[in-house]
């Protein structure tokens, strides 16, 4: 292809990928020549692909050569069109492409593109999930269709970041109705228009409803007869529920036992708690508290029906959530630094949003009463490579044009997450990326418990709350509790 045609044709694309999205893009550019893309070449590390011509364009070598064939082809733009790829290999092509000052995009993965379409409108920007992108999970979908096909399903936390992907992913099961049940009205406004858009098919209500308010909820109950109920809402904020333990209790223990009661009540077929890796061993009140909401789930389980089956997922932080660590740092880069990491060893576990919420439907596919079920998170991350990446992304250099400084560690905070509890350890289950927890003994006065839990919560003591929680979960180290205190 001769050099003549430059500029005409629109900018010089180098496709990263030679297989079957990579192929579909190229001709999509070649029939859509308004979108000024204009493919020149394939890379791909299959030895088998190269010198091989698709769509007329030809494989040029492996990965590995990008420099050499960026400037050979006098290349104006690098496209990954590897949905399935792990982090790794998306890192390793934006470091060369970058190398060589060459600018770079990216078809998004393989959780985006759920109609297996690849069009010109979805190459974006790289962002930082790409980078830590993991082979995609394989789902069960019958397994999954099973229970929600038909389904009235309810979402309480509809508006949040897990509860919406939850909405959107349970969309794709043809539910009977799906009620979205939150207490934000904004996100929940803005969650109806999406669903207006994307699933015009789709039949929902939008209920405004606090999960603290029973008598709310059971005529919510009455009127839609979930069968299946995804609890998604709770405070999440370790250090604000650390000033506010009253409040956590209420909410994500009061909160969720007021669904699970409804759900014994109502005869639901499946109840889904959302959890999270800060409830084992915890050190915080809001850990404690999603501990105790395990608990209840629990024993509502101990008290289901034969064909009811209650459980609790469990899992990491997941990235890019409202107030999660990737907005924050986005919006500290936009403003010229500095960037703020709590400490240098800091590390957690990432999984994208719509990754946590296919496993959440997985796991509940499964379907043994009473268990809680733990989601494969991979490898941790330093919290500092991610503040490295997310500048590095935004086309700046750490330390040079955006400074990193370091301010301690907050209150309640770990190094480290653990997604288990030692004296728990765990099971596979059937499916290669969740694990199944081993059943912990309920507190034989576990009722009563629960009733002085939340009396102590309305009065607002936040140390007799601490005290109250390190007697339901002896694992719990609060700071300024002695470690004797409430353990009788």
């Amino acid at each position: 292809e001769s050099k003549r045609g430059r500029g005409i044709r629109g900018r010089r694309v180098l496709v990263v990928g030679a297989g079957e999205a990579g192929s579909m893009l190229a001709r999509e550019m070649l029939r859509h020549p308004e979108a000024g893309l204009y493919p020149v070449g394939f890379l791909d590390d299959d030895p088998n692909k190269r010198g091989q011509t698709i769509a007329g364009i030809r494989v040029m070598g492996t990965l590995d050569e990008l420099p050499k064939v960026a400037r050979a082809l006098e290349v104006e733009e690098v496209l990954v069109a590897m949905p399935s790829a792990p982090g790794a290999v998306v890192r390793k092509v934006v470091n060369l492409a970058r190398a060589v000052g060459v600018r770079y995009r990216i078809l998004p993965g393989i959780y985006e593109i759920l109609s297996g379409r690849v069009e010109i409108s979805q190459i974006r920007e790289v962002r930082l999930e790409d980078l830590l992108r993991r082979e995609p999970v394989r789902l069960n979908l019958e397994e999954i269709a099973g229970y929600l096909e038909g389904r009235v399903v309810l979402v309480t936390g509809a508006g949040g970041s897990i509860g919406s992907e939850l909405v959107r992913q349970v969309a794709r099961f043809h539910p009977e109705r799906v009620v979205l049940l939150g207490r934000g009205e904004n996100s929940l406004f803005l969650l109806e228009k999406e669903l207006e858009a994307n699933w015009p098919e789709l039949k929902y209500r939008v209920v405004v409803a606090n999960v603290q308010d029973r008598d709310r909820l059971r005529y919510i109950f009455q009127l839609h007869r979930p069968q299946v109920v995804f609890h998604a809402a709770a405070h999440k904020h370790v250090p604000l529920m650390e000033a506010n333990p009253g409040e956590a209790i209420l909410n994500n223990v009061w909160g969720t036992q007021n669904v699970v009661e409804l759900c014994l009540e109502f005869g639901v077929e499946r109840l889904v708690n959302i959890s999270t890796d800060k409830a084992v061993n915890p050190t915080s009140v809001m850990g404690a508290s999603k501990r105790v909401a395990e608990q209840v789930v629990a024993w509502g389980a101990l008290r289901a029906g034969p064909d009811q089956v209650f459980v609790s997922v469990r899992f990491g932080n997941v990235l890019g959530s409202r107030g999660s660590v990737v907005p924050l740092f986005m919006e500290q880069i936009k403003r010229g630094g500095p960037v703020t990491v709590t400490y240098p060893e800091m590390r957690r576990y990432f999984m994208t949003i719509p990754e946590a919420a296919q496993l959440v439907l997985q796991a509940g596919g499964i379907g043994e009463n009473g268990r809680v079920y733990i989601l494969d998170m991979g490898e941790s991350v330093k919290i500092l490579d991610l503040a490295k990446d997310l500048i590095r992304l935004a086309g700046l250099e750490p330390y040079r044009d955006i400074d990193i400084v370091f301010t301690g560690i907050r209150p309640g905070e770990k190094l480290f997450e653990e997604l288990l509890t030692a004296e728990e350890g765990t099971e596979a289950s059937r499916h290669e990326k969740i694990w199944v927890a081993r059943n912990a003994q309920l507190p034989s006065d576990f009722p009563h418990l629960l009733e002085e839990l939340y009396r102590i919560a309305r009065q607002g003591d936040g140390l007799e709350v601490r005290k109250m929680l390190k007697r339901l979960i002896p694992s719990y180290r609060p700071e300024g509790v002695p470690a004797g205190e409430g353990s009788g």
